[in-house]
């Protein structure tokens, strides 16, 4: 039976038979040059649909097994990591870049993040976001590890997933710039990293208890 292609960025559609790849659009922005080339990839293989996700991408679906090379090399970029244990995606919304309420440039730190982790080979999957005020547009609430911008710089929240047990992520750390903020999330993925966690990082927070989560994670941070 056929299943998910992991080297491939596929993954299999209800028919059993066909399907779906997702281009990565690091923080859902793109350009005309590269709607126009999904656009074009969609309808030369004669895709079923189009598909806008909740990661920011375009979802080409309904595509033969034997077309997926072909359609990455036409893309002109690797398979997505849309799926497998790995930094699926980091969620930005459009902060100071473009919004009214922006108060943290969630774009730049955003495609920061972006380019660090997308992709990155973790003991579990693994969602990031970033957004640049307190209505959090990226949902960092329901990620593993994101950050949320206010007037007094970035708080850093862990632990949340959505799901069959879905969960809200706590503040692990505030008020820090750019610099520290990044350094925090980039410790906090190398613990996870350390300790092989077979499972969402809320589910050890859980475990442990956030205070101790907090402890153990705050005290070995050199900033």
């Amino acid at each position: 039976m056929k299943k998910d292609l992991l080297e491939k960025g596929a993954v299999l559609q209800r028919d059993k038979e066909t399907f779906a790849v997702a281009p990565h659009i690091p923080g859902g922005i793109t350009n005309p040059a590269q709607l126009r080339k999904i656009a074009d990839v969609a309808e030369k293989y004669q895709a079923q649909a189009l598909k806008l996700t909740s990661a920011q991408r375009i979802a080409i679906v309904g595509l033969a097994e034997d077309q997926l090379d072909q359609i990455w090399a036409e893309l002109d970029e690797a398979p997505g990591a849309a799926i497998g244990m790995c930094v699926r995606s980091v969620k930005i919304c459009p902060g100071t870049t473009f919004c009214k309420r922006g108060q943290q440039d969630s774009v730049a730190l955003g495609l920061e993040m972006d380019k660090r982790y997308h992709g990155m080979q973790l003991p579990w999957k693994f969602k990031m976001g970033v957004s640049g005020c307190a209505n959090d547009c990226a949902e960092v609430c329901i990620k593993d590890v994101g950050l949320i911008g206010s007037t007094k710089g970035w708080k850093v929240m862990v632990g949340g997933n959505g799901g069959a047990k879905a969960r809200l992520s706590h503040i692990l750390a505030e008020d820090l710039d750019d610099a520290k903020a990044l350094a925090l999330v980039e410790h906090i993925v190398q613990w996870f990293i350390k300790n092989d966690k077979k499972g969402r990082l809320g589910k050890f927070i859980d475990e442990m208890g956030f205070d101790a989560f907090q402890k153990e994670v705050l005290e070995s941070f050199a900033g």
